[in-house]
């Protein structure tokens, strides 16, 4: 059994408790002071805990991986605050985070999801190819303007967010 499938066979990708928000934090703060997550308060984090998608090691019971679902609209989601522990990065933990957010996503009926990368081979290999320009009709853009999520303003390439994500690639998936 290769490396990758032991790691696929030790790990479940679970629903969190509100117990797990500070390995989730603890697993995003590498990533946002390299600046590649945004940092966020925990308050966020408890706030959009049902969003998440956790995997945990079924043997220590630690948690190795994260990732959300943010529903933006209609049709639309995007994967954010991906993130995987450094020691069992490239052993398909966040292969099994993005499958498990992409269910989701066609369970509640979303037909597109989103991502905000510097990982562009990463989430190519689950089938999202890079956009360009507006992703939503003139009606739908004019309503998520109105949102607060820096996520759609992320997705709508707003001039306000681009130190945000200078070096990230706007990617979408059809599913």
């Amino acid at each position: 059994m290769s490396a990758s499938e032991q790691a696929l066979t030790t790990i479940e990708v679970v629903r969190p408790r509100t117990s797990d928000v500070a390995a989730i934090r603890a697993l995003v703060a590498p990533y946002a002071q390299r600046r590649i997550l945004i940092a966020k308060d925990a308050v966020a984090y408890f706030e959009s805990l049902s969003e998440f998608r956790i995997a945990r090691d079924v043997v220590s019971g630690q948690v190795v991986g994260c990732g959300a679902l943010h529903i933006m609209w209609e049709d639309l989601a995007e994967i954010r605050t991906l993130a995987v522990a450094d020691g069992v990065c490239g052993h398909g933990v966040g292969g099994a985070l993005v499958e498990a957010l992409l269910q989701d996503a066609r369970d509640v009926g979303v037909a597109r999801v989103f991502c905000l990368t510097f990982e562009v081979d990463f989430f190519a290999g689950h089938g999202f190819v890079p956009i360009e320009g507006q992703a939503v009709e003139p009606e739908v853009y004019a309503q998520l303007l109105r949102s607060y999520d820096e996520g759609v303003a992320e997705f709508l390439d707003l001039e306000r967010v681009k130190p945000n994500t200078l070096g990230n690639t706007r990617m979408l998936r059809m599913l």
